[in-house]
């Protein structure tokens, strides 16, 4: 295999791996701090309960996500030191300010948080977990503003002389259209995964419970979450919508490689399942929605989508004109189509179906009933892992219908990878970082499943640190 294709390999694997615990990370933090502060606003034992359970989960899960992001900085200079050079002065600015204030924001207040339970005032503790959450928003936002440049380059320069995109405006970077509906889109996904998560764990618990006091803690933690997730899955199907229209303006051969629509149609169909050739060229079977690709695209259902084939010879007219330039390159700037079309569905229909989940939950535990039966336990097993896997599919999506872009119409893959890079090399690192993936894969699950089992314990409140007197040592809750 060429390194490229190899260190593309590893740049997905460990980047999807990593995005699991992202999205549960921003929402479970949320869903921490409301049921922290529930607690403090009522004094309600049973939410201090569900916030030190679900505490537990989260920390092992930031934990674990924190590891397997710093690879992610160490993968751009080992497999990727020519788009590195590219990129650096625009990607420099929100990256650094994420790493000194959204992350240095979230590990000082998570901290203060761990230790703070019996040293701090209620009122002052549940403020450290809901800034912790708040660090989690600015970071996915200037992440996210990162990666929408990669999707449509604003505020920059070109120096021919050295070769490289040089930023001169930022706050262009930071509202980019992209960067606009893509941060809400995905934040709303965040929200609607760590909600399922909880439903998961709490339906689990509430299938299994023998006590009073077990119902009464994870009934509410059941039904709260079904509501995040409906509210949120409410808000993805819009934010989404709107990101389709923004996403065929300025990257038209995504959306037509998400339909494998080869020839420009007005208005387009969409298919909700089709079935053709191994490279999608061709057509066998569908069943089509008429106009909905249309709307979808342009807002309209009479809209015209224009083609691949059409969009391939005008890029190949606009791109392919000069061939020398080290950050253009001649070809077929066409994503693998089925890939994209797939995981277009996959994306939408996974998060469909979580709604639908979070519906049924609603209505099954109405007026005190708990569910009973092996649909309950699959719903349990299976909820958490829709959104979940809809947000994979979605940023599969994303980064392969943009291909063969690395950074849309200014550098392709092909001339981003290091220059240097040799097959052994790039092998080397892909086995050794999927082994020790697959090793924290193992560590987390084991310690998920472990903490879940145990449950919500017999809380305390914390101590008031005003009446208790003294000076004591910060004290680790867990």
């Amino acid at each position: 295999m060429d390194p490229t294709d190899i260190a593309r390999w590893q740049f997905a694997i460990t980047t999807v791996y990593h995005f699991l615990f992202v999205p549960i990370t921003i929402g479970l933090s949320a869903i921490i701090a409301g049921y922290e502060i529930t607690w403090v606003r009522t004094g309600d034992e049973r939410w201090l309960r569900l916030t030190k359970f679900f505490g537990k989960l989260f920390l092992i899960n930031f934990a674990i996500g924190v590891v397997t992001g710093i690879v992610q900085e160490f993968q751009f200079g080992m497999n990727w030191s020519d788009y590195s050079r590219f990129v650096g002065d625009v990607f420099g600015a929100p990256l650094a300010i994420e790493g000194l204030l959204a992350f240095f924001l979230e590990s000082t207040f998570l901290g203060l948080w761990i230790f703070g339970w019996d040293r701090l005032s209620p009122r002052l503790h549940a403020a450290c977990i809901t800034l912790v959450h708040i660090g989690t928003v600015f970071s996915a936002y200037f992440i996210l503003a990162a990666n929408s440049w990669m999707q449509h380059p604003v505020g920059y320069a070109f120096n021919p002389e050295t070769g490289r995109a040089e930023m001169d405006d930022f706050a262009a970077v930071l509202l980019n259209k992209v960067q606009l509906v893509t941060f809400p889109h995905v934040l709303l996904s965040a929200y609607l995964t760590g909600a399922a998560f909880v439903v998961g764990v709490g339906l689990w618990h509430l299938r299994r419970s023998t006590t009073e006091e077990a119902d009464r803690t994870y009934r509410p933690a059941v039904r709260a979450g079904a509501w995040v997730m409906l509210a949120a899955a409410a808000g993805v199907f819009v934010t989404g919508d709107l990101q389709g229209k923004v996403m065929t303006e300025v990257q038209p051969m995504k959306m037509a490689a998400a339909e494998g629509l080869y020839t420009t149609e007005k208005p387009a169909a969409f298919s909700v399942f089709q079935l053709g050739t191994l490279d999608g060229a061709h057509e066998t079977f569908s069943v089509k929605i008429p106009g909905l690709l249309s709307f979808l695209a342009t807002g309209s259902p009479e809209g015209e989508v224009t083609g691949i084939d059409d969009l391939r010879a005008a890029y190949e007219k606009t791109y392919g004109a000069d061939p020398g330039a080290a950050y253009y390159s001649p070809g077929d700037y066409t994503p693998v189509i089925p890939l994209t079309y797939w995981t277009f569905r996959l994306m939408i229909g996974l998060g469909v179906v979580g709604a639908a989940v979070a519906a049924w939950v609603l209505w099954a535990t109405r007026k005190g009933r708990t569910p009973q039966g092996r649909s309950v336990l699959a719903a349990a097993v299976a909820v958490p892992f829709l959104p979940l896997l809809a947000n994979s599919f979605g940023w599969i999506f994303t980064e392969m219908g943009r291909q063969p872009w690395a950074v849309f119409g200014l550098m392709t893959t092909e001339h981003s990878v290091s220059p240097g890079l040799t097959t052994a090399e790039a092998w080397t690192s892909l086995l050794a970082l999927t082994a020790v993936y697959g090793v924290l894969a193992v560590v987390e699950v084991r310690l998920l499943l472990t903490w879940i089992r145990q449950g919500a314990e017999d809380a305390q409140p914390a101590t008031d640190p005003d009446r208790a007197g003294g000076d004591r040592p910060l004290a680790f809750a867990y």
